[in-house]
């Protein structure tokens, strides 16, 4: 079974706590079961981690290159920051698609620009904790080769 791994940058471990009117209710526990259901409809496991560190975001993506076919990432404020997690996605060979649970162009002007973005095969903002679900089904489809 291939593996994907889903990554989640800072405070997203306070998801269903952490402002509730921009991020909602779902919890990340919730949002891991999402991501894992997703997946295992099209015979994907979903490898599902978090860190507010970003050295350890930065050193799950390098062993992503022997062990998962391909990356869905919320850097979380990282995205807005880290060239050292760009370069890192850089070097990962399969497709890579980018989750914000915000519409990012909607908020403060400093949220506009991200650098995962110069990566990402996809971008998926707004559409809440479902956007994961979304990405995944993108995965599936560039895995498969079925994407359009």
């Amino acid at each position: 079974m291939r593996q994907l791994l889903v990554l989640n940058g800072p405070n997203l471990n306070l998801l269903g706590k952490r402002e509730p009117q921009l991020y909602g209710a779902t919890t990340l526990a919730d949002l891991e079961a999402l991501c894992t259901r997703t997946a295992a409809r099209h015979g994907l496991r979903a490898d599902c981690r978090q860190s507010n560190r970003e050295y350890e975001l930065i050193d799950w993506i390098h062993e992503a290159r022997d062990q998962h076919a391909a990356i869905v990432i919320n850097a979380g404020a990282y995205s807005h920051t880290s060239i050292a997690i760009l370069d890192a996605l850089n070097a990962f060979d399969g497709p890579v698609i980018e989750v914000h649970i915000t519409n990012i162009h909607r908020r403060e002007p400093f949220r506009h620009h991200s650098h995962v973005s110069a990566r990402a095969d996809a971008l998926i903002a707004g559409a809440g904790v479902q956007g994961y679900a979304f990405a995944i089904e993108r995965v599936a489809s560039l895995l498969d080769g079925t994407a359009i």
